[in-house]
């Protein structure tokens, strides 16, 4: 009789041939069997639980090091498995910024024994590290180069073309685009109305995301690079995605999904203020149809905390993003429950997506022999998002207060339990995400 570290029984297994009836034997970290029976160390009752592949959420901001005061590593990772995420890809944005090998194998080392999800860290390219890049890309726990068109500061804003075209040319792995255009924002900076966040998305507008994204476009075609474009807030972008495919993935986030402007402004105030912006309910509605033509590959949360007493600051000192990571889910299970995507293109956008356009080695899947990796999910839990769940050191989410249905009551780990029914588990258990791409060995 076959023998496991982990039993999950009872629940329904969503495998890559669909939802099945079955017991899931877990040995060693890797998923050992489905249709499992026999002993195990550990049962877990599953009755009435859909058992999904592990979350990953490829664009969190998780502030370390040099903004601790937002958010860590520990708090961050915390964040995302009480909300069932099981992976994240963090951002390079820090202080100092994460340009270097160095600064890579510091937040790799911040992170031992301290993060619970299991993680990896972009690269961040400036206008002077261009031609250290391939070498960079390549260096294991490395989600892959970012790269700022607009939006950031100091270094780690590449926004002229000869510069971009410099970064593309160095290395292979697909590279993450945060598209907006920095010339065409200076030019639009009086469009900011003090004290009203709602004049955020006239000064960011769309002509600002388009024109950066058909650059991107244009320069990634040139230097036969692949490109994935973060956080799309246009329609009109996504449908220019739509025709370049062979090169360029792209992300929704669901806060651009979920909140429309007209309301989120007038109720959140600078809360609601991030980038690239939260617009009108056309542009949600227009995300919508695209995300169910199947352009959109993946979903991020595009988690950027900042305390409250930084979102408390007239606009345009305040500065934007909000946090997310705890929530994604959540919200998806909802829009699931009410009929606007199904299950399986949740679990397509939330893990097999990224697995697919990032090679990620051994998660995406409920299969035999990849890592053990389970969200664990009541799709009928009806539930009201409040400040005693939220684990972000910042405190607060723009979501507070509102009722879903849907939510993460398990998240196992490499075959290890890090929340069960919105309790920890015993330590932090997360390790560095493996890339096909990554030499072998």
């Amino acid at each position: 009789m076959a023998t496991y570290d982990l039993m999950l029984a009872n629940g329904i297994v969503h495998t890559p041939g669909g939802p099945v009836a079955a017991n899931v034997g877990v040995r060693d970290g890797k998923i050992a069997a489905i249709g499992a029976s026999g002993d195990a160390g550990r049962t877990i009752d599953c009755t009435g639980l859909d058992i999904l592949p592990g979350v990953i959420d490829t664009q969190v901001h998780f502030r370390e090091p040099g903004l601790e005061h937002k958010e860590d590593l520990a708090t961050g990772s915390v964040t995302a498995v009480m909300g069932g995420v099981t992976g994240v890809f963090e951002m390079p944005n820090t202080k100092p910024n994460t340009d270097s090998a160095d600064a890579i194998a510091d937040k790799l080392a911040r992170a031992g024994g301290r993060m619970w999800c299991d993680h990896a860290f972009y690269v961040g390219a400036t206008n002077h590290n261009a031609r250290d890049l391939a070498e960079l890309e390549r260096l294991p726990g490395t989600a892959g180069v970012k790269i700022f068109m607009g939006a950031s500061t100091g270094d780690l804003l590449v926004s002229e073309d000869a510069r971009l075209a410099e970064v593309l040319a160095s290395g292979h792995r697909r590279v993450a685009i945060h598209a907006e255009d920095e010339e065409r924002m200076n030019a639009r900076a009086g469009e900011r109305v003090a004290g009203d966040p709602a004049s955020h998305p006239v000064w960011r507008d769309d002509e600002s995301a388009i024109l950066a994204t058909r650059r991107i476009l244009k320069l990634a075609r040139e230097a036969r690079r692949r490109v994935h474009v973060l956080h799309v807030t246009t329609p009109a972008e996504l449908e220019l995605l739509a025709q370049h495919k062979d090169i360029a993935s792209c992300e929704v986030t669901p806060q651009h999904l979920t909140l429309a402007g007209e309301e989120a402004y007038p109720r959140l105030g600078t809360f609601a203020q991030m980038n690239p912006p939260i617009r009108s309910g056309a542009h949600r509605e227009g995300l919508w149809h695209w995300l169910n033509q199947g352009v959109p590959d993946v979903i991020g949360s595009d988690h950027a905390p900042h305390t409250l007493e930084e979102k408390a600051k007239p606009y345009p000192a305040s500065p934007s993003g909000m946090p997310g990571v705890q929530t994604l889910l959540p919200l998806l299970l909802d829009h699931a429950a009410h009929g606007r995507l199904t299950l399986q293109r949740v679990i397509d956008l939330t893990s097999a997506g990224a697995q697919r356009i990032f090679g990620i080695e051994g998660k995406g899947r409920i299969a035999a022999g990849y890592d053990a990796d389970f969200t664990v999910v009541d799709l009928r839990k009806r539930w009201t998002v409040d400040e005693q769940w939220l684990a972000s050191r910042s405190g607060w989410s723009p979501f507070t207060g509102m009722e879903l249905t849907g939510k993460a009551i398990g998240t196992i780990i490499r075959g290890t339990v890090a929340m069960w029914e919105d309790t920890l588990g015993d330590a932090p258990q997360g390790a560095p995400i493996r890339f096909e791409s990554i030499d072998f060995g």
